[in-house]
């Protein structure tokens, strides 16, 4: 079964179109060490919560929206075998600054339940 994983960071609005820029730029390099899939969504509703929400997941400010996004791997030992190598690609290395506050990005490994 696939394994996924998922993130979700808080982006300035005005970061869009950089935004989408970085991460096709990071999916190709995922791709290219096993990934089998990238996707990105920009926050559309995304409701602020009082105990719990993505907004206070990831400290979103009012001039930022929240994405999540996912990549798949076709297992958990391919993901394992080759996340390193990919996270140390130069390319990555040499795409400057990330348009976000990674430090308020969230991670984690989840291995699919279901898959319809």
């Amino acid at each position: 079964m696939s394994y996924v994983m998922c993130y979700a960071a808080a982006v300035p609005n005005a970061n869009r179109d950089a935004y989408a820029k970085h991460s096709a730029k990071a999916a190709e390099v995922f791709k290219d060490h096993g990934a089998t899939r990238v996707v990105e969504c920009w926050g559309d509703m995304v409701p602020p919560g009082q105990a719990t929400s993505f907004p206070l997941a990831v400290q979103a400010k009012d001039d930022e929206t929240v994405v999540v996004g996912w990549q798949e791997w076709p297992d958990k030992a391919t993901h394992d075998a080759n996340i390193q190598n990919a996270m140390q690609d130069p390319r990555l290395q040499d795409m400057g600054e990330m348009p976000f506050d990674g430090k308020r990005m969230i991670f984690a490994g989840f291995d699919v339940l279901l898959d319809i």
